[in-house]
């Protein structure tokens, strides 16, 4: 690096609303300097006008703004940007094409086809990138052993960089592409983003279409193969689109930065923050390693200063802006993750595990059905809170202020029209006095309703409530709910890994967050907060220390086993060299240089690859020379997963080397230690717990070192504010730095009678039990459908049996599990003891369908002989017996043949595990003809032992509860959580009901849907609208079939609490208490409650669709979408298969339907193409949008797809479909969709329809193609004046979570 003493140094965050500044000055000093990012009546560009004011004050010369800024006096500069962030959230980045293999036109507009929000009828999915897309007709595919494909002529073999043989089907014709590129070209598209299937690991083809586009004059070309060479296709083009989007903007944007300076800043060393958390040379940043850049200098910044001052404690770090949070985790090592969704698109690139929440100083508070809620919507910066005076909403920095936690005569005057008043406390609390006046009468209204009794008794849905509130309370309560909304990704984030939350510092920074630091260590068990000196401008700070970041990675298919050392141990080294000369020709020495190596390692047989460092882990004989890379990798599986494999072969797929050239600042500049107390400025009333109390105000700069400061008391700086509440205490340390310990909250009792901020509390504190359940579940479960398709539910249940809270939302689990625990009530009572644990599968006991096993476990009170409450949680089976293998056969007729039942089963009597008893049933199935037991006993052990200890967790977490509060408390408010979502329910039934009346003067609807083989359903609504009930009643369904579309009650019950909260429109808590407006009639014997031998296995996954039709049609919500699940499955002796396909989905009223994506009660991702034909004897042929297939309408039905499948070994296809013979209907004049197609196309050229449901032997050379059913239109088109198009997603008002907590909520419900 380039001699920097005596020079300024700036490092510079530049962010959407503020541009933060750090500076080192020649003599060692420190300067930091926050300005406007936009301000173009005073400055053209932000950082530039940071560094001319720090120049110009510190040296006395004159830097004129309309003139480059002298470098001669500049050593370095850093900076962190969200252009590209902003660029993607706005999609306002290049204009760009797509070339890409032949038959995949579509595909990342189909992407994982699993919809964004599970309960969002208008499927609002971000667009994809690319303005036009080319479709390339080239092919390459890998080769197998024992394929039996007949080959047609001569294929040129090759190698990939992975050792992978692959053969070239399908040569490139650069001339067809010149052809398409220039007229690209001429509609003014410079930009190209490339991918081809498998050129992760053979790249010719993309290369030989860079070298042509670039001839042909585009000045930005991104190729997936060095973008980021990973397999699975549909991120990595993701990423090389999101590559060719923002990389210009970014250009162009330095070009913009670098002219601001004379010479254009090229004698200064320039170095921009990447999202993996290290920086790069001006001329190397690029948009698909630049989403994280801002934030990474924050993660950077708390790591360094707070773990070298808290003993190497593990940190969480805890940023809260404006409108979010972002949680992060180090504990020595930055975690990182390789794949992460931003504003909708999923980047595969090394980026910092940051987690961001929607909660943050602008979320905006409402009181919804009895419950108090904090975000996700936020104030934004325009107009931003209440008290900015812009006329702005509610929000948590209102809450604050009202609560005298802000002070407005300590913030400067830039707020109202003018900018130039100061925060408004007066516009605040007439805000939270409106709000508090509403909630009043919400109370009193219930606590009426209790006193007098109610003439409906289920209207009594929030009886002994509170009947007044103050201001401050209800601004109180605001806070305290955002607190536990934060500290749920928290725990997830820790937990998840096998950590204890308590044990952890929390590293407090942004604007926001001091004032919630305290109370959220306190709610999660932790006893210090660090708050760095720049807390306020941290990742500016981070910047100044973080190092220089060359990574180089590539794929890899070896075996990590002796054999291969020698060749990990080569290309380990070829890595680490190539990193190496590029830090040197950087201006880097050797003894500033450090390499480190990593494995993407996986179970052979499995997709959880975890990225592995060696470090701490020194070679041996039995090793790599790089390091012992398998007891890294058990060993981490172990502290991840609780378990490990260990006859398994561990599969290498990637080698990544990342080179550090140390750079960064030192952490020296100390403050002097003071001698006189800390003095406060002034002392003012805040509102706590215990009302308000006198609190002394400190200015951070005025502090002397070493002293301490209890609380209460507020510490303010320049761009933050510090609470530091009653029973904490403040230490200023020698650095001048804040560390806070946190002492335990008073005991504060709470009563049985509904204070409705401890009920969202409590919503919050119930659905985290069953969270970290699953998460226990997840860890410690051995299966791909459990641990990695993440194919299970968790739920607490009263001691009725009654839901309570469930996560995450899988549809087909809703409320089914319900069905069971109280099934399990009745039939066993007082059989049941402490110690017990209760397996159940059957359809007659609340089961969906066999695979389905759910494991119940009661919870016991120390003197009370019945349960407490109940924990159970819901696993798929891959195999539990039956006439196939998968126990999903698409022919079976009796319940019996789909595999092992259990009704009542003791898993577990008295503490012990009855592992010879269940190994037994699952073996029973075998008994019958043409059946066998499970082909998969281990697993299924193992996963139902995970089961057990996810529900142990669950017992301990609620055993804690009631400790904390006791069990009438915690009962009650169980209660009064069911009695919130009854209200949600009661309050959209009303709604509708007079609606309804006043268009039709009747308050019935009815609707009838036929199945594929003529059985009808059939609906009729009888709506109370005093009551705000319903009864639903399915008399006139047809008999019960003889196949297994029969589903079990409790498949109903699930689809119809599905559609109650689609149809309610907000979030709710989704428990019994939906169902309790609601009086359900199934006749017995039809196909929605069949006999007890009865066979449904496509109840569960196809009747389920066509009841939401029904529901949906009887109410006109919308057209109907596909309807059907496309389940397809295949396989021999030796693989087996299993998939669920996309179609279109349903117009509604406002928007048209969403094209090639997931509907209802099912949400599953589907296998990414080249892991498809690395893994199975297949080859994806096309996989496109089926245009044309949705029905027409005002606004249009979404499409379905084309799927065409080509075998290359004999295999078993099975398929089990519906909306084959009947058509998803349009509403309101719209037409209907297509129907869907299931055709056979023979290697001797016959053509074969399949009909909806069979099964058949297929020969290497034989093809399936599926099209499946598009939705249906709504309103008749000649009513529209030219098309409407589906509302654009505004991103940048739309709040875009992100992290590996959201990942895992997302894949969970995808499924």
């Amino acid at each position: 690096m380039a001699e920097t003493k005596g020079k300024f140094n700036f490092a510079i965050d530049r962010g959407g609303t503020f541009t933060d500044v750090f500076a080192q000055l020649p003599d060692g000093r420190e300067r930091v300097l926050k300005l406007l990012s936009q301000d173009p009546q005073n400055y053209r560009d932000a950082p530039t006008e940071g560094i001319r004011r720090v120049l110009e004050e510190e040296t006395g010369q004159v830097f004129p703004h309309n003139q480059p800024v002298d470098t001669s006096l500049i050593g370095w500069i850093r900076m962190g940007t969200t252009v590209a962030t902003n660029a993607l959230l706005e999609r306002e980045g290049e204009r760009t094409a797509l070339l890409v293999t032949k038959g995949f036109k579509d595909l990342l507009h189909i992407g994982t086809q699993a919809r964004p929000k599970l309960f969002d009828l208008e499927v609002a999915v971000p667009e994809v990138l690319y303005e036009e897309v080319i479709e390339v007709d080239e092919r390459i595919v890998l080769t197998q052993d024992g394929c039996q494909l007949p080959r047609k002529g001569p294929k040129r073999m090759v190698t990939g960089s992975t050792g992978d043989s692959l053969e070239v089907w399908r040569e490139l014709d650069l001339e067809r592409v010149e052809k398409d590129l220039r007229g690209v070209l001429s509609r003014g598209i410079t930009s190209l983003a490339v991918l081809l299937l498998h050129s992760y690991t053979w790249a010719d083809h993309e290369k030989a279409l860079g070298a042509l586009a670039r001839r042909l004059g585009f000045t930005q070309v991104s190729l997936s193969s060095e973008v980021m060479p990973m397999v699975r296709a549909v991120p990595r083009g993701y990423t090389v689109c999101a590559d060719a989007y923002l990389t210009p903007k970014i250009r162009q944007y330095l070009k913009g930065f670098t002219s601001g300076f004379k010479g254009g800043l090229k004698d200064v060393d320039v170095l921009f923050m990447q999202s993996d958390g290290g920086l790069t040379p001006m001329e190397q940043f690029c948009g698909s390693r630049a989403i994280l850049s801002g934030p990474a200098g924050g993660v950077v910044g708390y790591a360094v200063t707070s773990s070298s001052q808290m003993e190497k404690k593990p940190v969480i770090g805890f940023d809260m802006g404006g409108t979010s949070t972002d949680v992060s985790r180090y504990a020595g090592q930055y975690e990182h993750v390789f794949e992460a969704t931003t504003a909708g698109v999923t980047l595969q690139a090394p980026q910092l595990d940051i987690n961001t929440v929607a909660a943050g100083g602008g979320s905006r508070v409402f009181f919804r059905s009895g419950m108090f809620v904090v975000g996700p919507e936020s104030a934004g910066a325009h107009p931003g809170p209440a008290c900015y005076r812009k006329g702005g909403p509610l929000t948590v920095t209102d809450a604050n202020l009202a609560l005298g936690r802000l002070l407005p005569s300590f913030f400067p005057k830039i707020f109202g029209l003018g900018e130039d008043e100061p925060l408004s406390l007066e516009e605040t609390m007439k805000h939270f006095r409106h709000l508090t006046q509403e909630i009043n009468l919400f109370l009193s209204s219930k606590h009426s309703q209790a006193a007098n009794g109610p003439s409906h008794s289920h209207n009594n849905v929030l009886p002994n409530s509170q009947s007044q509130m103050s201001v401050e309370e209800v601004a109180m309560g605001f806070i305290r709910v955002a607190n536990e909304a934060m500290c749920r990704p928290i725990r997830a984030l820790t937990q998840a890994k096998g950590h204890d939350t308590s044990h952890h510092v929390l590293a407090c920074f942004g604007g926001a967050g001091g004032q919630h630091a305290c109370a959220i260590a306190r709610a999660l068990g932790m006893k210090t907060v660090f708050i760095h000196k720049y807390s306020g401008v941290l990742s500016a700070y981070g910047l100044a220390l973080a190092d220089v970041v060359e990574e180089v990675q590539e794929p890899c298919s070896l075996q990590y086993e002796r054999r291969c050392f020698s060749k990990l141990d080569l290309r380990v080294k070829q890595l680490s060299k190539q990193c190496h000369d590029t830090l040197c020709a950087r201006g880097f020495t050797s003894s500033q240089i450090t390499t480190e190596a990593f494995l993407h390692m996986r179970y052979e047989g499995t997709d959880c690859a975890l990225m592995v460092t060696a470090t701490g882990y020194p070679s041996n004989p039995q090793s790599c020379q790089a390091g012992d890379f398998q007891r890294a990798f058990t060993n981490r599986y172990l502290k991840e997963f609780g378990f490990t494999i260990p006859d398994r072969p561990i599969v290498v797929d990637d080698i990544r080397v990342r080179g550090c050239g140390k750079s960064g600042i030192n952490v020296m500049y100390k403050s002097k230690m003071g001698r006189g107390q800390a003095k406060p400025v002034t002392v003012t009333k805040c509102y706590f717990e215990d009302g308000y109390l006198d609190t002394s105000v400190y200015l951070w700069e005025e502090l002397p070192c070493g002293h301490n400061i209890q609380g209460p008391a507020i510490i303010i700086d320049k761009n933050s504010t510090i609470l530091v509440e009653p029973c904490c205490e403040a230490h200023l340390t020698e650095g001048g730095d804040v560390c806070i310990t946190v002492g335990s909250d008073p005991h504060c009792s709470l009563g049985t009678e509904l204070n409705t901020v401890q009920l969202s509390i409590f919503s919050h504190r119930f659905m985290s039990i069953a969270e970290q359940m699953g998460r226990v579940l997840q860890r410690t479960s051995i299966s791909t459908n459990i641990k990695e398709r993440l194919d299970f539910s968790c739920a607490v249940f009263g001691p009725d049996g009654g839901l309570v809270s469930n996560a995450p939302h899988i549809p087909v689990h809703l409320g089914a599990m319900q069905e069971t625990v109280q099934y399990q009530i009745r039939s066993m009572g007082n059989e049941l003891k402490e110690g017990d644990v209760i397996l159940s599968n059957h359809p007659c006991a609340g089961g969906s369908h066999l695979p389905d096993l759910t494991v119940i476990t009661p919870v016991f009170r120390r003197g009370m002989s019945h349960p407490v409450f109940f924990v159970a949680s819901r696993g798929h089976h891959a195999d539990i017996g039956g006439i196939t293998p998968g126990s999903m056969p698409p022919h079976s007729n009796s319940l019996q043949q789909e595999g092992a039942v259990f009704t009542s089963f003791k898993l577990v009597t008295g503490g012990i595990f009855q592992e010879e008893a269940v190994t037994e049933a699952l073996m029973a199935p075998a008994c019958y003809p043409e059946c066998s037991g499970t082909r998969n006993l281990h697993d299924n052990l193992s996963d139902l032992r995970a089961q057990v200890a996810a529900n142990q967790r669950g017992s301990q977490l609620v055993e804690e509860l009631i400790e904390s509060y006791g069990l009438s408390v915690v009962q009650a408010y169980m209660g009064y959580i069911q009695s919130n979502a009854e209200l949600a329910v009661r309050d959209m039934l009303r709604d509708y009901a007079h609606r309804r009346q006043q268009l039709t003067g009747s308050l019935e609807v009815e609707a009838e849907e036929f199945m594929d083989d003529g059985t009808p359903i059939r609906l009729r609504v009888q709506i109370n609208k005093e009551e705000g009930s319903a009864v639903f009643d399915f008399t006139g369904t047809g008999t019960e079939v003889w196949g297994n579309c029969n589903a079990p009650r409790a498949i109903t019950l699930s689809a119809l609490i599905y559609c109650l909260r689609c149809m309610v429109g907000q979030d709710i808590p989704l428990n019994q208490g939906c169902l309790a407006p609601i009086k359900v009639i199934i006749p017995s014997g039809s196909i929605l409650q069949p006999s007890a031998n009865a066979a449904v296995v496509g109840g569960n996954v196809l009747t389920s669709q066509r009841v939401v039709d029904v529901i949906f049609r009887a109410f006109e919500v919308c057209a109907a979408s596909q309807g059907c699940m496309n389940n397809v499955t295949f396989g021999n002796e030796m693989i087996g298969y299993y998939e669920t396909v996309a179609g279109g989905a349903g117009a509604g009223p406002g928007w048209n339907g969403r094209s090639g994506v997931h509907s209802h009660m099912t949400n599953t991702r589907i296998t990414d193409p080249e892991i498809l034909e690395k893994r199975y004897p297949v080859i994806l042929e096309q996989f496109s949008l089926r245009l044309g297939s949705g029905g027409e309408g005002k606004y249009r039905g979404g499409d379905g797809v084309i799927r065409k499948l080509l075998f290359r070994n004999k295999v078993v296809l099975s398929v089990l479909t519906e909306r084959r013979s009947t058509r998803p209907y349009g509403l309101k004049g719209g037409e209907d969709g297509a129907a869907g197609l299931n055709l056979l196309h023979r290697a001797d050229g016959r053509v074969l329809n399949l009909g909806a449901k069979t099964s058949i032997s297929l020969q290497p050379g034989d093809k399936f193609c599926l099209y499946t059913p598009g939705g249906g239109g709504y309103e008749r088109e000649e009513e529209a004046n030219g098309k409407p198009q589906t509302k654009r997603m505004r991103l940048n008002e739309t709040f875009p979570e992100r992290g590996s907590v959201f990942e895992y909520r997302m894949a969970q419900e995808g499924v």
